[in-house]
């Protein structure tokens, strides 16, 4: 809760950002021509040459026809986090991305969206190159990937900000330029060639429990070869602590209570028994680009980046307490909350034989011989899972011009790989045989891609040359998963019912029919490794994919005021089909200082290798009781056998519409509305439960169970996105200093415009429509004055919904505000110390519901959730302290 102080304080600094954007907006007449390093200052990219949505190299952000925006290296770096995902989401307000704090793999590789858009239809390049997929395609079924479900889109954590020259983001779509995936946008990391020396290094901490610590080192190093190339080298370090913003588990309280000299045994003491909040983590990230000129038109370029990262998430808790307890809730009324099925019930170990009293083999006998899980665990256990990635790429290259030709031919090889483990869990269906420890196998990505692009500039006596440009693209791409241990994913001797009997070989129930009335046997226990399932034999191994396309293009000036392009592409997929799609856009200049410019086109996405061939078993709760979710292929008798047909591609149409205004050199404002339709998109279905009747039907339902999950692709969604960016900048002088004012917003509508009833949820559809805020809107002002500067931000995120997690729930709208203070010593050496969420805010809590009550003895739900799982816009772990020291020559 906020103090009146902290208020008060908060209202000052909205106050001062709100005048001072007053100012920008009621006189900019006493703007001053001010030039400044475009490497540095974000104001400065008004003027920075686009390389990405044309293939003109005359285009700048202000005349360029698509809406593009560019990030400097600098904004991206000065953000407090270490991973790229938080960095964007903090400066471009159409992109999303969750904290995740418990989304089973779906941790370790956030997907983002953009413009509520999943993941895989945003593309993601390096230098103008594609950037390969991420081995995880998108299952968990949480509201933590409700944007992105099913999607495999690029892992962008991978690249270190350092590297960076400068963000461009293009804000259309673009399919008929660069191929499949770029339905939402695009975004194009060029890489620096600058020479020189930088090391920095960051250290900070969250305010309220001094949790989350965070260390990172950075370095660059970059030299000319001769007169005719360079060679730049950056890396990054990071090593980022463990949050917890959640309670403890009423289960555990109880548990300590009856229990108290167990009560440091439970897991995670004296902290709660399962962590909501980030996940400790600890990686590299490291990036070569480099060029030489072997002749005056020709020059050969490499560049490459590896990353490996490691990070150990806390699963559900599983309480050892037998029977179950009451607990009451702050709507009145009692809750009953007991132990895991595998803690309630003996394991019988003495197997009964074929003799005159036991005629039928396979029961056990009903003694004192059996084995008990507390035994193993007495306070109970919270698995712990392991995510290791590590991605790899290279590309390179020729590039040149012989007279109006200009050629690009290049070829990358990419891989990105995803080491699944877990720890401190149990296969329950093994018992006392069951390990604790499990490796459930690596999902791999490999592409191959070569690339070949032409541009010719053609003379037909108007105000510029026309381009004319074309190019090829061979894919091949290729996703793998590897076989887990067997108890990862086998059904052990504790499986399946079986019959009991007295020591003396006679049996209690009335038959060794385990499913008739009047059997008394063991309790079947769920197969595979407790909170994730391997990979089995059956769903191992390899499956590809290949593709080729062309596309041409014409851009260029008809007149002094108005600009064109034209675009059209033809893509074939082995898996899918063939595609025809293609772009218009026009810029027109009404007066110099305004201009209106439209785009139109179609879009493809085909479904990836990782789409058509993912199996994944995991483990969720329902009312408290633990059940195996099972995500099949839809080729596989388990899908097909609940519906399931082949997916087909994902298409779309976009428009834009929308103006640049520059009324003077120090003010730019940008508005562009867009609409983008896409149809048949790749989801996940709803969950079908397994019956009894189910697994006689279908044996391979028992690697899931009775009572278990299972879902599948689906192309089950039509839907239409809808929204509005305005961007605004403006310099101008203030004291003995500069001040650069930037304001970008962006509203954003998804509507579900068809769906398949009984295939996708009403839940499923709310989050599509309402999980990231409609509203976004970014207030930044920097002041430089010689070696001090000043920055600070506001963010606003309107409500929003997480239906799934949190039925009913409308969370409110938050503003959260940034500061940063920089000083530099002798041209060289840079100290700033800041604060990302500077007044500690937090989304609001959950609310008590009939689906998630709230317990008194904890004041959280049931497994300990104080505030929303996904973290919502912003994150739940409040305001975060730092301070950064840099050396550059």
């Amino acid at each position: 809760m906020q103090t009146t102080a902290s208020r008060r304080s908060r209202k000052a600094a909205l106050a001062a950002t709100a005048a001072t954007f007053a100012i920008f907006l009621s006189d900019p007449a006493f703007a001053q021509d001010t030039s400044t390093d475009a490497d540095t200052t974000a104001a400065a990219s008004d003027d920075a040459i686009v390389v990405i949505g044309t293939r003109r190299t005359d285009r700048t952000v202000t005349d360029s026809a698509s809406p593009v925006d560019v990030i400097s290296s600098a904004e991206l770096q000065n953000q407090p986090a270490a991973n790229m995902l938080d960095q964007v989401k903090n400066v471009v307000p159409s992109f999303f991305v969750g904290q995740n704090s418990i989304s089973d793999a779906s941790t370790f590789v956030r997907a983002p969206s953009l413009r509520g858009l999943p993941a895989d239809q945003v593309l993601v390049m390096l230098n103008g190159k594609r950037f390969n997929r991420s081995a995880l395609v998108q299952v968990y079924t949480g509201g933590d990937t409700g944007l992105s479900f099913g999607s495999q889109g690029a892992d962008i954590s991978a690249i270190p900000s350092i590297a960076i020259k400068n963000l461009q983001v293009l804000r259309d779509g673009a399919t008929a330029q660069y191929g499949s995936d770029a339905i939402a946008g695009v975004l194009n990391y060029e890489l620096r060639g600058d020479a020189g020396i930088e090391v920095g290094a960051r250290y900070g901490q969250y305010y309220d429990k001094g949790d989350g610590k965070s260390y990172q080192l950075t370095g660059y190093f970059g030299f000319k070869v001769g007169d005719r190339g360079f060679i730049s080298l950056a890396g990054e370090f990071n090593d980022d602590g463990q949050t917890s913003r959640g309670q403890t588990r009423p289960i555990a309280v109880a548990f300590a209570s009856e229990n108290p000299s167990l009560a440091s045994l439970l897991p995670h003491y004296p902290m709660p028994v399962q962590i909501w909040g980030n996940s400790p983590s600890q990686g590299y990230k490291a990036v070569l680009n480099s060029k030489f000129e072997v002749s005056d038109n020709a020059e050969l370029y490499v560049f490459g980046l590896v990353a490996h990262s490691k990070a150990d998430q806390s699963f559900n808790y599983r309480p050892s307490v037998v029977g179950t307890r009451n607990f009451s809730t702050t709507a009145g009324g009692n809750v009953a909350i007991g132990g895991r099925s595998f803690f309630q019930h003996p394991y019988y170990l003495t197997k009964c034989t074929v003799t005159a009293a036991c005629s039928t083999a396979g029961g056990y006998v009903q003694d004192t011989n059996v084995w008990n899980m507390s035994s193993l665990y007495p306070a109970g256990f919270t698995p712990r899972f392991v995510g290791v990635t590590d991605e790899a790429t290279v590309t390179s290259g020729i590039r040149g011009d012989s007279g109006k030709f200009h050629y690009d031919l290049s070829a990358t090889l990419a891989r990105n790989a995803l080491d699944l483990s877990m720890y401190n869990s149990i296969s329950p269906s093994y018992g006392p045989l069951s390990t604790t420890t499990f490796k459930f196998g690596k999902l791999i990505q490999k592409e191959t891609t070569v690339n070949f692009d032409g541009t010719y500039d053609l003379d037909a006596g108007m105000a510029s040359p026309l381009v004319f440009s074309f190019g090829a693209e061979y894919r091949r791409e290729a996703y793998t998963a590897t076989q887990g241990d067997v108890q990862s994913y086998g059904a052990g001797p504790w499986a399946v019912p079986h019959p009991l009997y007295t020591p003396a070989g006679v049996l209690i129930g009335t038959s060794t029919d385990c499913t008739v009335a009047g059997s008394v046997c063991t309790v079947a226990e769920s197969p595979a490794a407790s909170g994730y399932g391997g990979t089995s034999p059956k769903y191992a191994g390899s499956h590809s994919d290949q593709s080729y396309g062309g596309y041409v293009g014409l851009e260029g000036d008809l007149s002094d005021r108005l600009s064109f392009g034209l675009a059209g592409r033809y893509e074939h997929y082995n898996s899918s089909g063939s595609a025809v799609v293609g772009k218009v856009n026009a810029l027109y200049k009404v007066t110099p200082e305004l201009s209106l410019r439209g785009t139109a086109g179609t879009g493809y996405h085909a479904p990836s290798p990782g789409q058509n061939n993912t199996q994944v078993l995991t483990t969720n709760f329902r009312a408290g009781v633990s059940i195996q979710t099972g995500t099949f292929p839809v080729t596989s008798s388990v899908a097909q056998y609940y519906g399931a047909v082949p997916l087909k591609p994902e298409k779309s149409t976009n428009f834009g519409l929308g103006f640049v205004w520059q009324p003077s050199n120090a003010v730019t404002i940008t508005v562009d509305g867009y609409s983008i339709k896409v149809t048949n998109r790749i989801f996940i279905s709803q969950t079908y439960t397994v019956s009894a009747a189910d697994t006689i039907a279908l044996p391979e339902l028992l690697s899931v169970g009775v009572g278990g999950d299972v879902n599948f692709f689906t192309n089950a969604l039509d839907t239409t996105t809808r929204g509005v960016d305005v961007v605004g900048t403006y310099r101008t002088e203030l004291g003995e200093g500069k001040l650069n004012l930037t304001l970008a917003y962006n509203y954003n509508k998804n509507k579900v415009d068809r769906f398949t009833a009984g295939t996708i949820s009403a839940g499923q559809i709310v989050d599509a429509e309402n999980l990231a805020p409609k509203h976004r809107l970014n207030l930044s002002a920097n002041w430089t004055a010689g070696d001090l500067s000043i920055g600070v931000s506001e963010h606003f995120y309107s409500s929003w919904r997480a239906e799934q997690d949190y039925p009913g729930q409308l969370f409110g709208a938050k503003w959260t505000t940034d500061l940063d203070v920089a000083y530099t010593f002798d041209d060289h050496f840079t100290l700033s110390a800041g604060a990302s969420n500077l007044f500690n805010n937090y989304p609001d809590r959950i609310a008590a519901s009939a689906s998630n009550p709230i317990f008194t003895i904890t004041n959280s739900t049931g497994d300990g959730q104080v505030y929303p799982r996904n973290g919502g816009p912003f994150g739940f772990n409040g305001g975060f302290w730092y301070v950064r020291a840099k050396v550059k020559f």
